[in-house]
This record gives C-alpha cells, structure tokens and sequence, in this order.
C-alpha cells in the first residue's frame, strides 16, 4: 500500500524545503549536530512529526512512517532473509511487524545495550495479528522477547536502523549517541554480520538531504537502502562499513555502562587485538572531536581554552601561540585525509578547526611548545598536489 497522490505530492514539496534548508545549513561551517537541529525543527514546525513529540534529541517519528516501513517488503533482499535485526525507534515499528507476520527472526536491540547486544522477539502461539502488532511495540518487545547471548549463532541478513538525517549516498547522522553504529561493530565482532549483510533506514523525505563527507568518520555506520514514504532509495553506497569495534574510541564510562561491551573486549583481548580505551595508557590516538562545526556549537570548556569561545581566543595572544595554521588545502580535500596525515606526523592536535571555503585548517594544542613542534613536524607536508603552508599563531593564509 503506498500514499494516496495528494499525501505524496506534498511529501514532495516538504522534501524540496528540507533540501533547501540543509543547502542554507552548509554554507558556513556545518556540524553533525546543526543538520539535526534543522531537521528536528523543521518536522516539528511543519507538523510532519508524530508520536512520541517533540522529536528534538530522538530518532524522529513522522506520518506515514507505517507506511514507509512497509515498503520494505517491495526489496527482494527482504524476502530471502531468515534473521533480521530491528532497531526498537518508533518509525521502524511497521518493519517489526511486517517481519513477524513474514514469519522471520527478529532481533531488537536493547534499550542503550544495558542488559545485552539484543533480543529476540517470540511471539505467543497462535498470535493474532492484534497481538503480533502488539509484539513489535516497545512494549511488546519487552514482555515477548528472550535474551541472545554471544555465543548464540546469530547470523543477521538485514539491519533495519533509524536515522535523524540519511543522503541518497548512503550516508548516515543519527541522534548523537552512537548506539547503531556501535551495535554494528558489537555484530560484526562476534560475527553477527558478514558481507551480504545489508543495512536499510526509515526515514520522512524531508531526511534525505545533502551531507558533507568531510563529516563522516570512520566508525559512522552507512546505508544501502533508504525508505520514505514516496521512495525506495538504493543508495549503491560504496564506502566501507564499520569492522570491527574502534576500542580507542570507547572510553572507560561506556564500558562500565554496557557490560556486553567488556565482554566482547575480553574476548577480542585473549584474541591478541589490542584493546586499549580511548584514556588509558598507551592510547596514542586523540578522542576524536567534531572536526567541522560553527561556532556556536563549540563547547565553551575545553582543556586549555576554559571558559573562552574560539572568537574571543583569536584575540589573546597566550592561546594564539597554541594554534597552528595550514593553508593552501587542496578544494578536493577531506578532513578525514588531514587528520590520517597528523596521525602519521605525530602531529595531532586537541582540536582541529576546518575552513574548508578559505582553504585552511586551524590546529589547537596545549601550548606554545607543542605547536611550534608540531610546526616543524608539518613543514613540507603536502594534501594531493598542494604543498601546504605552515603558519603559527595569528598568521594565516588565504
């Protein structure tokens, strides 16, 4: 079943202004957490979210997310799966329904991985389709599910995850928290997942906008598939998903919140991998910051920088002799590339500014000494075919 004409026209239409907000969005500086904003603020102002509202900080529902979800029966790769993992966010609640009725495994995640990686939902004997719909709710998937352990043998064909913001590329922002992308690389270190595993979202159209590479990181989890509710988007995304579990990103409070996460670090540490956290000794690796944002959304407490935004810091020569500038940055360039040539120089800063219209880069580090280091660590380095220019302090390059 798919929306009526009318419904589909101004899907449309409200499609075509999420673009456009998006496009005004990127012409300065973007973050993760400015696109989520817009999109949070606009299927609120517009009257598109649904239940539970506001959407702001979740995994938005919307109107005609049922709908949306169903269409993923249209996917041949739907039929031919046996083991299917569902995130439990409202929107996706028609796709857990539609993989009881096809008579699939379903998995669901538990709420922030407290007690588990997920559960599989088992419906009573005889359910009707009333309680099979039951089954697929929040509720449903806490009174009719079992726990699954490590050492079951899960093998997921399909993952069907929510997103605030998704582009027709494939690439993916959820709501900030990092729990899909987590649950991923959990599936893919015990071998939960393999290369045929395809991963779907559920998304309003008004999701599916422009999003700058130069945001994604690593460990982002991408799309195949994207399903509103006038579309089927295959996304022929070709960028790699997670492999594994990034332990130099994991930080010490999240694993004593998700106990399957140290399990699985035990495991992957008697393998031989190395599992250092993200603060423990030995990590050579920076936490990894949002490396692209405005103004606005930087913190205003970061070592070195207590208490002063990144203006006000341009102005005191104490903190100017922290930064590094490099210019002459190829138009091509993608923060990713400069942050792996850091890594590799031995170069890496607390904090790396990106201004990629003027073609620079900003590096922050604890004082004057490590700058004028990492200076001199930097000289000659080159992005493509572009030497870049290397500048301490105030001085900058246009």
């Amino acid at each position: 079943m798919r929306l009526t004409s009318s419904v589909r026209r101004q899907a449309l239409r409200e499609a075509s202004l999420g673009d456009v907000l998006v496009m005004e969005a990127r012409a300065g500086d973007v973050s993760k957490q400015s696109i989520r904003e817009r999109i949070w603020d606009y299927m609120e102002s517009h009257n598109i979210a649904d239940f539970p509202r506001p959407v702001h900080h979740r995994i938005p529902n919307f109107k005609g997310s049922y709908l949306a979800g169903q269409s993923i029966r249209d996917l041949e790769v739907f039929a031919g799966t046996q083991e299917v993992k569902v995130d439990p966010d409202k929107p996706l609640e028609g796709v857990r329904l539609l993989a009881l009725q096809s008579r699939k495994t379903l998995l669901v995640p538990t709420p922030r991985l407290r007690t588990g990686l997920f559960n599989k939902i088992i419906p009573p004997p005889g359910a009707t389709k009333d309680i099979l719909r039951k089954c697929a709710t929040s509720q449903g998937v806490r009174n009719f599910s079992v726990p699954v352990g490590l050492d079951s043998n899960v093998l997921v064909d399909l993952v069907v995850v929510g997103s605030v913001a998704v582009s027709e590329k494939g690439w993916r922002i959820g709501k900030g928290e990092g729990y899909a992308d987590l649950e991923y690389a959990m599936m893919v270190s015990m071998g939960a997942v393999h290369e045929g595993t395809l991963v779907v979202t559920i998304v309003h159209d008004c999701q599916v906008v422009d999003i700058p590479e130069a945001l994604l990181e690593d460990h982002d989890l991408t799309v195949d598939y994207i399903l509103t509710p006038t579309r089927v988007i295959a996304t022929g995304c070709a960028r790699p998903k997670p492999t594994g579990i990034l332990w130099s990103k994991v930080s010490c409070e999240m694993l004593t919140k998700i106990p399957v996460l140290r399990s699985l670090r035990e495991r992957e540490k008697r393998a031989g991998t190395d599992v250092t956290l993200q603060a423990e000794p030995g990590n050579t690796q920076q936490p990894a910051p949002s490396t692209v944002r405005r103004p606005q959304d930087r913190p205003q407490s970061q070592a070195g920088f207590r208490g002063r935004s990144h203006s006000s810091l341009e102005g005191t020569d104490t903190h100017l002799a922290a930064t590094v500038c490099l210019g002459n940055l190829p138009y091509s360039a993608r923060v990713r590339e400069l942050k792996r040539a850091l890594q590799e120089l031995g170069a890496v800063p607390l904090r790396l500014t990106w201004q990629g219209p003027q073609h620079r880069a900003i590096l922050h580090y604890t004082d004057s000494a490590a700058a004028q280091q990492a200076a001199s660590l930097l000289q000659g380095l080159r992005l493509g075919d572009n030497a870049l220019r290397v500048s301490l302090g105030q001085q900058r390059d246009t």
